[in-house]
């Protein structure tokens, strides 16, 4: 089974798209698109550690894919809020039936 997903992360112009492939419903590798060198580093570094146990990734504190985020976004001085983290998470939730296919979207409105 395969999803692709589409990310627009805003602010510094790099669209994604994160392609997520499971045999088993909870094995998931992944492929991203993407011009931006943190997302190709992001890839890399997914890439080592697939397939990703989705199951055993349920929890924030367990989630290898958010945990190298997180520590490749400090190390670039970048803000970990980046969304294609948690895109990326999303996919494989999905994927695996542990969440429903539903976009998602958020809009930000200064006062």
């Amino acid at each position: 089974m395969e999803l692709r997903e589409t990310i627009d992360p805003g602010i510094c112009g790099y669209s994604v798209v994160v392609t997520a492939r499971t045999e088993d419903a909870r094995h998931v590798d992944f492929t991203f698109e993407s011009e931006c060198e943190l997302v190709a580093e992001f890839a890399r570094r997914i890439a080592e550690i697939s397939p990703v146990d989705a199951i055993q990734s349920l929890s924030r504190e367990a989630n290898p894919i958010l945990a190298q985020a997180s520590e490749l976004l400090r190390s670039a001085g970048c803000c970990e809020a980046c969304v294609v983290p948690v895109g990326t998470a999303k996919a494989m939730y999905v994927i695996t039936n542990l969440a429903l296919a539903r976009d998602v979207s958020l809009t930000l409105m200064p006062r």
